[in-house]
């Protein structure tokens, strides 16, 4: 595999550096840094969306024809890695990164007509309704029904885990429309308008105290049967093209490699309690040093993917490594960060937004900050987009034969 760029590549890596110089507004990048959820808030998050469509850059993993860059892969992952390094809000993922590409590769006519645009100018703010309780990893075990009733789909259920449903305007789901099918041959997937009689969205609080996933409740909510996307039956087969673009071509990598450097640089600044600073601290260093070997090692899987996906061939089940390997590596970021601030790391702070005009004070500063509830919340990226026991069962069925 050759990882070195092409001269194109360069300039196109150039080309995103100068923008994001320029483009890039300083409270933004604030705004991430003191962001300790997996998602960033819709008020950065839009605001940094609304630059890069009005640049033409936002939908650089959609096809050409669907209004996407045209990009290849290698600059979708320059793009990706430079807004890293840059500190760059992430975008809405859900709708951007996942539904977006279904309705591309699934959608009628119509559907690509009135969706994608709503959600390039952020008209629409879309959530995902998959996991129930008894159906997390389990998915095939959901019992949310639609049943069809003239000309919509009558829709009962509860779905758990539910990212900014409070802020959504509507949610893609995976329903049971034929309970007598087989578990994967009777799901289907259905947009559903949350501005409606018996859509209810209740909170759920997480151990650092914030509030980025809700339950959501359906109770005879109605979903036009225009809102089905592509067969009656073929959810389970949308779901897998999904999770492999939500796993494959990713780029946690040079993220975490920022990360680690960000930690790094501050060892030598935070004292140690033994009239040093954390950079004497030769256990700590050697962890530091360990991580980095392995996030290296991650890119060079993530590059090797990409290679793939750039010759025409799907992300695969190897992707289930990349997302184990990151979720496990964004915990040990995350437990180094409150292992290098000592008590100013631990101090839980509660209050959000932690930027902005009404942010509280720091104990120490922000990077401290923010240690805690990062690493509080960080424990669930083994659990979602499929847990890492999950993942080992992939690899070991589609990898390794066994």
């Amino acid at each position: 595999m050759d990882l070195h760029f092409t001269p194109e590549d360069e300039a196109f890596r150039a080309e995103v550096r100068a923008f994001l110089d320029g483009h890039l507004p300083d409270h933004l990048r604030a705004g991430m840094q003191a962001t300790p959820t997996v998602f960033v808030e819709p008020d950065i998050g839009r605001e940094w969306q609304a630059i890069l469509h009005a640049k033409g850059w936002l939908a650089y993993n959609w096809p050409a024809d669907c209004g996407g860059t045209g990009w290849t892969m290698t600059q979708r992952y320059i793009f990706e890695k430079e807004c890293a390094l840059a500190d760059a809000p992430s975008l809405p993922v859900l709708s951007l990164k996942l539904l977006g590409p279904v309705i591309c590769h699934f959608g009628t006519a119509e559907q690509k007509a009135t969706i994608l645009p709503r959600i390039l100018d952020g008209s629409d703010y879309w959530c995902q309704g998959f996991s129930e309780p008894g159906a997390g990893s389990d998915l095939a075990s959901l019992k949310s029904k639609a049943e069809r009733k003239d000309d919509h789909y009558l829709v009962n259920g509860r779905k758990l885990w539910t990212t900014h449903a409070q802020h959504a305007t509507h949610i893609f789901c995976l329903l049971r429309t034929d309970p007598a099918a087989k578990p994967q041959a009777g799901i289907s997937f259905i947009l559903i308008d949350m501005d409606q009689p018996g859509v209810e969205v209740r909170p759920i609080i997480g151990l650092a105290g914030d509030h980025e996933v809700n339950e959501v409740y359906l109770d005879d909510v109605v979903a036009p049967l225009d809102n089905l996307v592509g067969d009656e039956g073929s959810g389970w087969t949308i779901a897998k093209f999904l999770l492999e673009n939500e796993r494959g071509g990713a780029c946690h990598a040079p993220k975490l490699l920022s990360d680690l450097q960000k930690l790094r640089k501050a060892a030598g600044q935070e004292p140690d309690g033994q009239g040093g600073c954390m950079a004497d601290d030769r256990a700590f260093m050697t962890a530091i040093g360990r991580t980095e070997l392995e996030a290296q090692a991650l890119e060079m899987t993530e590059l090797r993917i990409l290679a793939e996906m750039a010759k025409g061939l799907p992300p695969g089940p190897q992707t289930s490594l990349c997302k184990m390997v990151a979720s496990t590596l964004r915990q040990q970021v995350d437990g180094l960060a409150v292992r290098l601030y000592g008590y100013a790391g631990l101090a839980l702070e509660e209050h959000r937004p932690l930027y902005g005009n009404g942010a509280p004070e720091p104990l120490r500063d922000k990077a401290a900050q923010v240690a805690s509830p990062r690493y509080l919340n960080s424990r669930a990226w083994t659990i979602f987009g499929g847990t890492n026991e999950i993942q080992r069962t992939i690899i070991a069925k589609t990898v390794l034969g066994l």
